[in-house]
């Protein structure tokens, strides 16, 4: 770490004394190390999604642009960024006062424990900063090699689809990450690629290069006679990497961009919980230990103004810090299980108490053990969505602005299931690799998640239909009939499926 970057004593002080804070609370974490960056470094390593290195490629710059712009116009300012590795990494704003200071070491260190405790990261790389790194060098090398527009192009492609993943595949052991290979291996051993020799005798009568030559040359056979995969597989870069016609650095390259996917995938998947979890904490230490009085306006200017909400929008801040409080009130109230859900007396659920008191163990129990999906499906409750006013909305052409659609909790609750499904995206995948019996690709859209729009995956087609060397087709459903769109590398078409 550069002196330049190093905290100033006062905030050093701060920081080992918000740790104790910290760890008296009993939050478990990574050691976190704070560096003291510029704006614009800020911005720099905001834009390379909060690591210091990245390979080259023009969206960080116009990343970078994008936030230095909205940083001088005043209309939006990055108070902290966090790095999911052991140790964590964290960044303050030099020119940030001691009250924000104060707020962003107490607000990290609960990020920093629920990377380090929530399940749904427990398959993260722990040392990606060096991970990112070591991939900025392998793209160099191909940049180096094969130039910066061909490079830059394929990265183009393989961005485009970076989502096709299958998030969940990681927690379920031989799970799709590896089960083509497996499939691929046992067609192999039926027909049979080298000869049963003696071991001495098996580097010159299997020679490696031979058995890659012979494996290849059966795959494809197989792929012409057969149907596969044999069942739908979610992972759809994985299928790309074994089975589209790409050269050794595009596998490779697309292989990075997979690698960085999983890894960002659960901050997806737990955005509304781990900035809930960071807020419930920065606001529970800093009210109780760290502020001082003189402190309180700008602190309660700046907590606001973080968990601040309008009409039709979803502001996880706020939502998960509340949530995790209204939690702890129940579980230490005893206002939960069925007892409860039977009580018909109002004047008897305003004042139940049975003072059970395991809201804190109750609210580290769902840290650790929930996503977005799971922590709303079952602790969002209609008391907490009148208390806490939320509607439904739709967004009227005529006025230009969201309106009320609707008040019903069932309608509440579905309506933020289906915006946290699949992190708010389409779900897609491979159902053939060899579709009409021609080498052709077909994904399948599960048109009951996320709906497509039809210029983003025409887009996404023809970048596909480059990366697989052969046609490319779309299933959905449109207005009850299913429809299927293909790209052929020259136009694309459109036609109703049976």
């Amino acid at each position: 770490m550069m002196d330049d970057h190093l905290l100033t004593p006062e905030i050093e002080e701060w920081r080992r004394t918000i740790r104790q804070y910290a760890l008296d609370a009993s939050l478990d974490f990574f050691e976190v190390i704070y560096e003291l960056v510029d704006y614009d470094e800020m911005n720099m390593v905001a834009a390379y999604g909060g690591f210091p290195n990245r390979y080259p490629h023009w969206r960080w710059g116009m990343q970078f642009e994008g936030l230095q712009k909205q940083y001088s116009y005043g209309l939006s300012k990055i108070y902290e960024l966090v790095i999911n590795n052991d140790p964590c990494y964290a960044y303050l704003m030099r020119c940030n006062p001691l009250v924000d200071q104060k707020l962003v070491m107490a607000h990290v260190y609960g990020h920093s424990d629920f990377f380090k405790n929530n399940c749904w990261f427990s398959h993260t790389n722990r040392k990606m900063v060096d991970t990112i790194s070591n991939h900025a060098v392998k793209i160099r090398r191909h940049i180096d090699e094969h130039g910066l527009e061909v490079v830059e192009e394929f990265i183009d492609l393989c961005l485009s689809i970076e989502n096709l993943i299958d998030m969940y595949s990681p927690y379920f052991s031989g799970g799709e990450h590896t089960s083509e290979e497996v499939k691929d291996q046992e067609r192999i051993d039926e027909i049979g690629t080298r000869s049963s020799v003696k071991p001495y005798m098996e580097e010159f009568v299997n020679p490696p290069a031979v058995q890659v030559r012979e494996k290849k040359e059966i795959l494809n056979k197989i792929e012409e006679i057969d149907n596969f995969p044999s069942e739908p597989q979610r992972d759809v870069l994985h299928f790309l990497i074994h089975h589209g016609q790409l050269k050794s650095w595009q596998r490779n390259v697309l292989s990075i961009i997979r690698e960085e996917a999983y890894y960002f995938a659960p901050q997806g998947m737990t955005k509304i919980m781990n900035e809930g979890w960071a807020s419930f904490w920065h606001s529970k230490m800093m009210t109780t230990k760290i502020l001082d009085s003189s402190e309180l306006i700008d602190y309660a200017d700046h907590h606001s103004g973080t968990l601040g909400s309008n009409p039709g929008m979803l502001n996880p801040y706020k939502l998960g810090i509340e949530m995790y409080r209204d939690i702890q009130a129940r579980w230490n109230s005893g206002r939960h299980g069925s007892e409860w859900d039977s009580c018909q007396d109002a004047h008897g659920r305003t004042d139940w108490d049975n003072a059970e008191g395991r809201g804190l163990e109750k609210i580290f129990e769902v840290r650790r053990t929930h996503n977005d999906i799971t922590f709303i499906d079952e602790f969002l409750t209609e008391e907490f969505c009148e208390q806490h006013k939320m509607f439904t909305y739709k967004f009227d052409r005529q006025q230009g602005q969201y309106v009320l659609d609707g008040r019903g909790f069932p309608e509440i609750k579905n309506q933020l299931l289906e915006q946290l499904s699949n992190c708010g995206r389409p779900r897609i995948y491979v159902e053939s690799g060899n579709y009409g019996n021609r080498g052709e690709l077909l994904l399948k859209h599960d048109w009951s998640g996320t709906s497509l729009r039809m210029d983003y995956a025409r887009r996404v087609l023809e970048n596909l239909e480059k990366i697989w060397g052969r046609p490319v087709h779309l299933e959905t459903i449109i207005d009850g009939k299913t429809k299927i769109f293909g790209y052929n590398g020259s136009r694309h078409e459109e036609r109703t499926g049976s």
